[in-house]
């Protein structure tokens, strides 16, 4: 997947950004140990000119995918969060989007922020 190549008005670009997102952090949260039951993953299609967001909510983690204007750096944004219906979260980290090509180092990045969060 090109993770960086636009989806802004490119509908299939967009499809593909958003079926690839939701199994990538499918498998990240099945990676993370989380029971299928303690998560939902939600997809934003938005307008046109965006990306729109893919979530992975936990009681304990959110994780959201994106292409931001800020750039592909920051394209995943991964906080804590009290429950699924808490939408802020804690402190906000950035990784790139490639890692979702390196699950194994979302999965660290994860767990850090989580034990982070833990701490606080």
């Amino acid at each position: 997947m090109n993770w960086t190549k636009p989806c802004a008005y490119d509908d299939e670009q967009k499809r593909l950004f958003h079926v690839t997102g939701r199994k990538r952090l499918k498998t990240l949260a099945a990676v993370l140990g989380f029971a299928p039951d303690s998560y939902d993953i939600r997809s934003n299609q938005g307008g046109i000119a965006v990306s729109g967001e893919v979530t992975l909510h936990h009681s304990a983690l959110y994780v959201q995918i994106c292409q931001p204007a800020t750039g592909w750096n920051s394209g995943i944004l991964i906080r804590t969060c009290k429950g699924r219906k808490d939408y802020t979260g804690g402190r906000n980290y950035f990784a790139p989007l490639s890692w979702l090509d390196d699950l194994a180092q979302l999965e660290h990045r994860c767990r850090a922020v989580l034990s982070e969060g833990a701490r606080s």
